[in-house]
């Protein structure tokens, strides 16, 4: 192939809303061509790359979404979407006010040109990645859009997610030293154990590790919403009459337990410690209760043998211990100290607090990571210096407890969540949710996200569910997702200027997340394992 020095590369034969039809003047025989822009060399028609469309005066910054050649003629022709523009300053601004006509002029975007699209967050210094088509040009993002009105992370398993996720937060606590980030790691893919050693995704100085069983987020900090989760069944015939009695019930034992407290307004959702045992009991005697000498059954005889069993099985699982017998956390005034602990404001202090729940039941994990995030949001909701002490919730796989379904099992951790989607950025915390299925994430949370990064996509119903929440002006670039390689997303939204491309750096240290080599294993591997320490790991629940 030869290169071309000329930026004008072809004319404009169509324009509609949101959307341009372009035909190369030139070909370098059947291929697209090659054209140096000021040195630097660009394979025009690659997908997400720029291009600026220039007549009398009005220039027009678009992105490349697909690419052919005609069948009639062989000449290139090109999709292109229309970002913004460059006004009479050459100051870029999104959303195009004058539209060019049929003939116009497509031309390669210069360096320069890339600089005055992109120099608006340069300042901050917070670049998470490059450009595919200008390797040595680094993308920076605003970073108080980009956490203080949400954050969504979104791709298919394999794409690089927790790479993306990885190298944001050591990017974040490179620039801002003083972050507050508290990172739900449902696989242990940020902090892991491998022997006698701890690996992280992070420096030593920068995270802090957290078993949440260790944790021991005990069970009276749940809301009367995440215990009607945790302990009745939605489907029973008996649930209403369940809740009502265990909203009188809960209330009642929270006020009893804490009635010295003179100047606290106690609520059924109040963070105050309250017996289970007599919750128990108080449900049994009522199960239970007859009169004149057994021959009239009570009210509510017989109305809370699901109840009874549900919660028994789950007290007696030693799996459970951590929420329903905590050893440490038995009275009030340890919530002091576990706020400390995961907001980060023990000593030697860290930016990120790692919560690892691979040691969390499956059917439990969605309650506590609920119940994390409500404190973190209670914890700033409270707080006189929200403002100035902002904290990040990173929600790893996010569908798995915040579910687009309502009046699912999981309805009080959903609403939880919804309500720091809603609220979160008023008091200082922002919500990035990280998810492979994005279609079966609540539609409320992403809908309040300011900014999406989307990496590799293919799965239609994914694609179409992110095309209906980005804004109309962008929704055309969500075809471009299946195209993307390992670690490479678009980002769209407020914490960019304008729709990028862009290649992640590759996050030093990587997370424990690549694919298990299967090639190597069943050639080389050991070929056998020890059956009796799986089985004693199984026994004691711990990995």
């Amino acid at each position: 192939m030869t290169a071309n020095t000329e930026t004008l590369i072809g004319r404009v034969t169509e324009v509609r809303e949101n959307i341009m039809a372009a035909e190369l003047v030139r070909m370098d025989g059947g291929d697209f061509p090659i054209v140096i822009a000021d040195g630097n060399e660009v394979v025009v028609g690659q997908l997400g790359t720029y291009l600026m469309v220039k007549q009398r005066g009005i220039e027009v910054v678009t992105m490349v979404i697909s690419a052919s050649v005609g069948s009639r003629d062989a000449r290139g022709q090109m999709t292109l979407v229309p970002l913004g523009e460059l006004d009479q300053d050459r100051s870029f601004h999104r959303g195009v006010i004058h539209y060019p006509t049929p003939g116009a002029e497509v031309h390669v975007v210069r360096p320069e040109e890339i600089t005055i699209l992109f120099s608006r967050y340069h300042a901050t210094g917070f670049e998470l990645g490059v450009l595919p088509s200008h390797a040595d040009y680094g993308v920076c993002l605003n970073p108080t859009a980009l956490f203080s009105r949400h954050l969504a992370i979104l791709g298919q398993s394999g794409s690089g997610k927790s790479w993306a996720v990885a190298s944001m937060l050591q990017r974040t606590v490179q620039v801002m030293p003083k972050a507050q980030v508290i990172l739900l790691d449902l696989h242990g893919e940020y902090a892991w154990q491998e022997g006698d050693q701890r690996h992280a995704a992070f420096a030593e100085e920068n995270y802090r590790y957290i078993d949440a069983c260790q944790l021991e987020i005990p069970y009276w900090l749940l809301t009367y919403g995440e215990l009607v989760d945790l302990l009745i069944d939605r489907d029973d015939e008996r649930a209403s009459t369940q809740m009502a009695f265990l909203r009188e019930v809960l209330l009642m034992l929270r006020r009893k337990a804490n009635s010295d407290m003179d100047d606290a307004h106690i609520s059924i959702d109040s963070p105050v410690y309250f017996s289970l045992a007599e919750m128990f009991q108080q449900f049994k005697r009522a199960n239970e209760q007859v009169t004149d000498f057994g021959k009239v059954k009570g009210p509510l005889y017989g109305q809370f043998d699901e109840f009874l069993i549900k919660m028994q099985s789950r007290f007696n699982d030693v799996r459970y211990d951590f929420l329903f017998k905590p050893r440490r956390r038995k009275a009030s005034h340890t919530l002091v100290d576990l706020l400390k602990e995961f907001v980060g404001l023990v000593e030697p202090r860290r930016q990120i607090t790692v919560i690892d729940f691979s040691s969390v039941p499956f059917d439990v994990r969605p309650t506590v990571s609920a119940q994390i995030g409500r404190l973190a949001f209670e914890f700033n909701y409270w707080n006189p210096q929200s403002r100035e002490f902002p904290i990040l919730l990173v929600c790893e796989e996010a569908h798995n407890y915040i579910p687009r379904e309502s009046g699912t099992q999981f309805e009080g951790t959903r609403r939880s969540m919804e309500r720091i989607a809603k609220e979160g950025r008023k008091y200082g915390v922002g919500l990035a949710v990280v998810s492979q299925r994005p279609h079966e994430l609540s539609e409320t949370v992403l809908a309040q996200c300011g900014s999406f990064i989307c990496l590799r996509v293919t799965n239609p119903d994914d694609q179409q569910y992110i095309r209906d929440l980005v804004p109309d002006a962008e929704s055309n670039l969500v075809d471009i997702l299946a195209a993307l390689g390992r670690g490479e997303a678009m980002a769209l939204g407020e914490a960019v200027p304008l729709p990028t491309r862009l290649q992640f750096r590759v996050p030093d240290p990587a997370p424990n997340s690549n694919d298990i080599d299967f090639y190597t294993m069943w050639r080389e591997g050991p070929g056998s394992v020890d059956v009796e320490a799986i089985v004693h790991r199984w026994w004691r629940q711990g990995r």
